[in-house]
C-alpha cells in the first residue's frame, strides 16, 4: 500500500484530499483544497467573490496528509463531522473532559485502526488515531483543556 504523501503533487490537490476523506469519513464537504509545505498541511476555503485573503494565503487550516490518511484539525473535524458515515467515535463527559486535556483515552472498539473524528454529543472535538482499543491524542498543547 502506497501512502498518500507520496501521491502529493501528482495529482491535483482537491482531488487527493476528497479521496482521502471520502474512504476515511464518508464525506467530503464541497470546498476548495491546498496542501502546503513539507509537512503536507491542508487548507480549505469557500470559493468567494469577496477577495479576503492575503497575498499568498487562503483558507483555514483544515488537515494534514498522513503516511496513512488524512488527519483533521478541530476546524476539520467540525467541517466534515456532521456527514462523516464512518470513523466517528462517539466519547462520554469523563473521556471527552480527558481527551480534551491532551491525554489518551480508552474505547470499546477494539478492531477500530487509524484516523478516526472524536465527537462528544453534537460537538466534534478533532481527529485522533485509533490503535488497539485506545484513542491517541492529538489536540495541541495551546488549545488543551485545564482540568483542576
Amino acid at each position: 500500500m502506497s501512502s498518500p504523501r507520496d501521491e502529493v503533487g501528482k495529482v491535483s490537490d482537491a482531488e487527493l484530499v476528497r479521496r482521502l476523506l471520502i474512504e476515511g469519513y464518508g464525506h467530503a464537504p464541497d470546498l476548495e483544497y491546498e496542501i502546503r509545505g513539507r509537512y503536507h498541511k491542508v487548507y480549505a476555503w469557500k470559493p468567494c467573490a469577496l477577495d479576503v485573503s492575503g497575498p499568498d494565503r487562503n483558507g483555514v487550516y483544515f488537515g494534514r496528509i498522513e503516511s496513512d490518511g488524512i488527519r483533521l484539525s478541530i476546524e476539520g473535524a467540525f467541517l466534515v463531522g456532521p456527514k462523516a458515515t464512518k470513523n466517528v467515535v462517539e466519547l462520554d463527559d469523563e473521556r471527552a473532559k480527558r481527551y480534551l486535556a491532551g491525554e489518551s483515552v480508552e474505547i470499546d472498539d477494539k478492531d477500530l485502526h487509524g484516523w478516526v473524528i472524536v465527537r462528544w454529543r453534537f460537538y466534534y472535538l478533532g481527529s485522533a488515531k485509533a490503535k488497539e482499543g485506545r484513542l491517541i491524542n492529538y489536540v495541541p498543547g495551546e488549545r488543551r483543556l485545564r482540568l483542576e
